[in-house]
């Protein structure tokens, strides 16, 4: 038996803790440079407005509706985020954090703990609703791909008071519920498949459930057909206790400003490298190359445009900051072309291993060893007890321009003692 637990409008609901006026307004928060609507309160969903609709686009209808726009505070959901993956696993010591909002709970053997799941699950959401402010449904069943079925249903029907224990309903309510909710609700049955199955007759779960494996295997591949058999009850999906280290690792983001000198972009670069590498020795791996991309804005006709990326080889693998900033830097001025407005760069991390098994060289090994072991962790741990930039490599650079806009960013009111919350009597 697996329970999945979700939070309701994640971010949405996390800055409704901090900021009870919020409530039963319409709020959305918005991506990186205040761009697009990455959540949506449950009042703006009724006002039809799509998921990643810009926010420019919207000024009209939040006038008229009173839609108040927040910037993404990553660094809160984040933290909210652990707050609630901590309180879960007093429930359960299988726990798989999905995401930022979901994560996965193993009930097996837990069943004579509780009257019933679903006293467990409304245990669940009174707990992290009380410790935390945030709401969550949980979805409870015999697979992974039912459970997150059985979120959906719980969080679209009231009747289900925000738990659904599909296993304990009834045979027909259950092909019921599956026979009413669209094939593409199905966790990994994206817009393609979903279009190449309704095609094929297969409009709702049910008809997924009931199609022949075979035929799913022959025309969908050993996926689907995997997906059929966990709609049928029958688990195909363990839980992922521990989450695989990541084979690339990515930082990127687009500037709150254009960048057009050589400075400034190689300030960002620096900066978006040194998260990279953090992630990197967090995941106790180090890389082999790294890539470097810069774009102008290609929505600006009528800027020029230029767009390039190079991929540096390392000497040796690595995860020193110094080093890859180093490399990072060497790359942008091989692809850096002046007189272009530059709207976003960013670094990607390629060739990761554990290092357990290097090359043996002549030559000397650079960003490797004692030396740049113990540098790199009392970098970490600094940064970690004192905030992020406490410690940081010179090129990253102090007073920068270029930083992504977040013109309505609330407070870190939970990591920031400057940011915490102040009651009075």
């Amino acid at each position: 038996m697996f329970a999945l637990v979700d939070v309701n409008n994640m971010y949405v609901s996390c800055e409704r803790v901090f900021n009870p006026k919020l409530e039963r307004r319409p709020v959305v928060v918005l991506s990186n440079n205040d761009g697009c609507a990455v959540a949506r309160s449950a009042e703006v969903k009724a006002l039809g407005v799509p998921m990643g609709a810009p926010w420019f686009k919207l000024k009209a209808l939040a006038k008229q509706h009173n839609i108040i726009a927040l910037s993404s505070n990553y660094t809160l959901y984040g933290d909210m985020s652990d707050r609630i993956m901590t309180i879960l696993r007093d429930y359960s010591p299988g726990v798989e954090v999905y995401s930022i909002d979901e994560c996965f709970l193993s009930l097996d053997g837990m069943d004579g703990l509780w009257p019933c799941f679903e006293t467990m699950g409304q245990a669940m959401r009174q707990r992290v609703k009380q410790w935390t402010g945030l709401p969550v449904c949980v979805g409870i069943a015999p697979t992974k791909t039912l459970a997150k079925l059985s979120n959906h249903i719980a969080k679209k029907r009231p009747g289900f008071a925000g738990v659904c224990d599909f296993a304990s309903l009834p045979t027909g309510e259950r092909d019921g519920l599956l026979a009413s909710i669209e094939v593409g609700e199905v966790w990994g049955v994206g817009r393609r498949i979903a279009a190449h199955l309704q095609t094929a007759g297969i409009e709702t779960v049910l008809q997924l459930r009931e199609a022949s494996p075979s035929w799913l295997r022959a025309h969908f591949g050993v996926v689907m057909e995997r997906t059929g058999h966990e709609l049928r009850g029958l688990s195909c999906l363990a839980l992922e206790e521990v989450a695989p280290p990541k084979k690339q690792i990515v930082s990127s983001r687009s500037f709150g400003q254009p960048v057009l000198c050589f400075d400034e972009l190689r300030e960002a670069v620096a900066t978006y490298m040194t998260k990279a590498a953090e992630k990197l020795r967090a995941q106790h791996s180090v890389c082999e190359a790294v890539q470097v991309f810069v774009e102008t804005n290609r929505f600006k006709e009528t800027d020029r445009q230029y767009n390039n990326a190079v991929t540096v080889p390392l000497a040796n693998p690595s995860n020193d900051t110094r080093m890859l900033v180093r490399a990072a830097t060497y790359g942008l001025e091989a692809i850096y072309r002046p007189g272009y407005f530059y709207k976003k760069a960013g670094v990607i991390l390629v060739g990761l291993s554990d290092g357990s098994v290097q090359q043996q060289t002549l030559f000397r090994s650079f960003g490797t060893g004692d030396k740049s072991d113990k540098l790199m962790q009392a970098m970490d741990a600094l940064n970690q007890s004192h905030g992020r930039g406490m410690v940081s490599i010179a090129a990253a650079g102090i007073n920068t321009q270029w930083n992504m806009k977040r013109e309505a960013k609330t407070p870190n009111y939970t990591t920031s003692w400057q940011d915490l919350p102040t009651v009075f009597n």
